[in-house]
């Protein structure tokens, strides 16, 4: 007597297999936040815990403890709210709150009292930032630690200060190896590079520092800027938003990865400051 297999679009028991299609993540027009969630967690590289990536209303990321706590048991100052995939400072009326997850981080000195349960949350992140270091599953990372010695004698373009929109930003790369945030249709990271070969691009100049939103009026430093002031808005709105010509067209297109901007303040970012322009500069605009 042979078996009889069962049947491809059904189980051993004869029950009919049932085959669940993806469904296409696509944003809103009107959604404040094209960051899709998903994705958007990490681990910190002080304590090693788990934490959420979400934007601020400013567009600057914010990292969050990634489950909810009683708003009873949180400062005011500490209380956080999620609207539309976007984060804001205090609550909103309900009785749950996120936390940002500086507070909770058990490898920095707190700057505040933050009350005895999220001491006793804290005191448990430490634990377990014990067992990972003693299993060798994490190795912290220093807070003070220096990612690069830059020389402000050298030109050097791994963080370069970019403007744009009135605006300085610190980039996380080179202008060069800015990829794209964009999701294709395959769900991965677009590959494209933000710097397209058929776009124009930026002018490598040497500005002043200048103040910083009314701090001490620093020396009189030129230091290398790439500019993007001289482009159009549109154009500027692409580099802002980190997306490729092909993705900026696509209002529809939802982001894997936040852009990786940071303010530029002249007082935090001293090793980011380089006075002479880059050699060899990223490629110009076109007919300069």
């Amino acid at each position: 007597m042979r078996p009889t297999p069962a049947p491809a679009d059904r189980h051993w028991d004869g029950r009919r297999r049932t085959t669940r299609r993806p469904r296409p993540l696509q944003v809103a027009g009107t959604s404040p936040s094209r960051l899709l969630p998903a994705g958007q967690s990490g681990r910190c590289r002080q304590c090693g815990k788990c934490i959420d990536f979400y934007q601020r209303a400013d567009q600057r990321p914010i990292a969050l403890h990634p489950t909810e706590l009683a708003a009873t048991h949180v400062p005011e100052a500490s209380r956080w709210h999620l609207s539309s995939g976007i984060a804001y400072p205090h609550g909103d009326g309900s009785p749950w709150c996120r936390v940002p997850h500086a507070v909770l981080c058990p490898r920095p000195t707190p700057l505040r009292r933050t009350g005895p349960h999220l001491e006793a949350l804290r005191r448990r992140l430490a634990v377990h930032t014990r067992r990972l270091t003693d299993t060798g599953a994490f190795t912290p990372t220093p807070a003070t630690a220096s990612t690069q010695a830059a020389d402000s004698d050298v030109g050097s373009s791994a963080r370069p200060v970019v403007q744009l929109l009135l605006c300085r930003y610190v980039a996380e790369h080179p202008v060069e190896d800015m990829r794209c945030v964009a999701q294709t249709r395959h769900r991965h990271r677009c590959t494209r590079p933000v710097l397209a070969p058929t776009a124009p691009g930026g002018i490598w100049r040497l500005r002043p520092t200048g103040p910083h939103r009314g701090q001490l009026t620093l020396p009189d430093v030129l230091m290398a800027v790439y500019d993007l002031g001289h482009l159009p808005y549109s154009e500027q709105l692409r580099w802002r938003a980190q997306r490729c010509p092909q993705h900026a067209a696509a209002p529809g297109a939802a982001d894997l990865a936040l852009a990786e901007w940071q303010p530029f303040d002249p007082l935090l970012h001293t090793a980011h400051i380089h006075t002479r322009l880059p050699h060899p500069p990223a490629r110009q605009a076109k007919g300069q």
